[in-house]
């Protein structure tokens, strides 16, 4: 698993192998997963979705503690996955990054608790599974609105986005931080601290030292945002 520009989010480049059947991959080992994030997956809840050709979900989120960590793979497909910092006092707070996930290359995401999480669904019956660390809490549950100016995230023109009205109701970033609403930095590292995560510093973030914060998306690399 490679961690991504954002503290707290990896992603996971299984080897497929294919024959003349189909193929065969390894979509997660928790060897692996251990040595990447420090802790073992914490499992409540195995999620699916089935989305049309531009469906747009998220920008989701849950109160931390305990927040909602997922492991997000798409079977059917292809979607292009979003991570968003929310975590107010983040280094990287405002940051985004977006991954291609598809029934090709067979990618994984894991963002841990704290982090907003959204897709576009690129392909019709496009379907995302999802691990998660708990169980679906609606007062605990919150929103940003995908397309909101402030948070800036690039969505492929190409596709007409579909929300749902929910989604469509969320507020923009700067709305959700004066109500109050995100998470902050600091409680997502004590959690993570709690489940046997090394704690990130302002210094450890990817990213930090200057370099360069884009990169095409459509290939498989992943597409960095950064506000700064």
């Amino acid at each position: 698993m490679r961690e991504l520009s954002i503290p707290g989010a990896w992603v996971h480049e299984p080897r497929v192998f294919p024959d003349s059947r189909g193929s065969f991959h390894e979509w997660f080992k928790a060897p692996d997963f251990a040595t990447a994030t420090g802790h073992r997956l914490r499992l409540e809840q195995a999620n699916c979705s089935v989305s049309g050709r531009g469906t747009l979900r998220g920008v989701h989120f849950a109160d931390v503690p305990p927040g909602q960590a997922k492991y997000v793979k798409c079977v059917r497909g292809a979607v292009l996955d979003t991570v968003v910092d929310i975590r107010t006092g983040s280094p990287a707070f405002g940051r985004w990054e977006q991954v291609l996930l598809d029934d090709r290359d067979h990618r994984a995401v894991y963002l841990s608790e704290g982090l907003g999480h959204a897709f576009m669904a690129l392909t019709d019956d496009a379907t995302v599974v999802y691990l998660c660390s708990e169980g679906y809490a609606p007062e605990r549950e919150h929103g940003l609105h995908p397309l909101d100016p402030g948070l800036g995230i690039v969505w492929p023109a190409e596709v007409a986005p579909v929300l749902s009205e929910k989604d469509a109701a969320a507020p923009g970033l700067a709305e959700a931080e004066r109500r109050g609403m995100l998470p902050r930095y600091d409680a997502c590292l004590a959690y993570r601290a709690r489940l046997g995560g090394a704690s990130a510093s302002p210094d450890a973030v990817p990213g930090a030292d200057g370099g360069p914060r884009t990169a095409g998306g459509a290939g498989g690399e992943p597409r960095v945002h950064d506000p700064a």
